[in-house]
């Protein structure tokens, strides 16, 4: 097969899965039983809905008209952004949805930024220095970081450095009604902050830290390593340059793998810290069982993993250019 006809394959692969979450996204709450209407929304939402929201919902996802009309309306309102109404909140579910949304990139985004870039350089320094003591003291401590749950830990750390020391706020993402601007208001942010991405970070950083550790002390005992030594490469040339360098390979394709596992875990802990991001959202969704929102949230959640493992993807393939022509 091509080079070309590889790009295509790849490109059809995500192209179908997307596909395949928008499919589902619009069949499940019509193959449910009775009204669609009523599971859209519910039956609380029902028995509150006025007959003339009733029938602006009916026109809205043409549930009037066959299932092949349906899904054209449901296709043109996806490319125009619309997701469907939120009872709960009395407005578009986009619109609500894009209130929360650039907290959680903003903590999702950090902490996998961070727990990379930390555990890749404590990877290194740690397989480099295998047997020495602060490989062990970094080997036995971050596996049993890694080995707690992300709310546990969070919780942990709202009772210590929240509650019982009082360094930092213990809800909310910046003071309300504070007035602040400028570098005031970035550090307000930042103290909110602290506490939900250091428990995203800590949690996240044993597998990064375990996964470079090992690659690196595989690495060392290849025949390239002892030939850049005995070519009197620097110590920090070898440990960054040439076993650095080809730690990031592996690194890279668990990156894709731990997204899911840092947006599931982003979710739990915003609710924790009540962070005003998509997790504490979809729980109050969930409690007052507004359907739309729900689904809004869950499509948006499904479509940023597809689209971060593309992007992993296409990184991998600029770090290792052998994989664009593997079969």
């Amino acid at each position: 097969m091509s080079n070309e006809g590889r790009k295509r394959g790849g490109a059809l692969s995500y192209i179908i899965a997307l596909l395949a979450i928008f499919a589902l996204n619009f069949i499940l709450p019509r193959m449910m039983p009775g009204n669609p209407l009523q599971a859209i929304y519910g039956d609380e939402a029902l028995v509150a809905m006025t007959p003339q929201m009733e029938v602006h919902l009916t026109e809205l996802f043409a549930l009037d008209k066959s299932w092949s009309e349906q899904m054209v309306a449901y296709v043109l309102a996806l490319l125009q952004g619309n997701l469907g109404f939120s009872y709960y909140y009395k407005d578009e579910v986009s619109s609500v949805i894009m209130g929360a949304l650039p907290w959680t990139l903003l903590l999702v985004g950090l902490s996998l930024l961070i727990a990379t870039v930390v555990g890749v350089m404590l990877g290194i320094e740690s397989g480099y220095r295998r047997g020495e003591r602060i490989d062990r003291g970094l080997l036995a401590g971050l596996m049993l970081l890694g080995g707690l749950p992300d709310f546990f830990l969070g919780i942990v750390l709202l009772l210590i450095f929240g509650v019982s020391l009082n360094l930092f706020p213990l809800s909310g993402a910046l003071t309300p009604y504070s007035g602040l601007e400028g570098f005031p208001l970035v550090a307000d942010i930042a103290r909110h902050l602290a506490l939900p991405l250091a428990a995203l970070v800590l949690v996240d950083l044993g597998g990064i830290y375990l996964l470079t550790r090992n690659t690196v002390v595989t690495i060392l005992k290849e025949g390239f390593m002892l030939t850049a030594r005995a070519k009197g490469c620097s110590e920090f040339c070898l440990r960054y340059s040439h076993a650095g360098r080809n730690a990031l390979l592996p690194v890279t394709t668990a990156t894709g793998l731990r997204i899911p596992q840092l947006i599931t875990g982003a979710l739990f802990i915003e609710i924790i810290f009540s962070y005003p991001g998509l997790g504490l959202m979809l729980r109050t969704a969930l409690d007052a069982r507004d359907y739309p929102l729900i689904q809004g949230i869950l499509l948006l959640v499904t479509v940023t993993v597809l689209f971060a493992n593309l992007f992993v993807d296409q990184i991998y393939k600029r770090l290792d250019p052998r994989t664009r022509y593997a079969h």
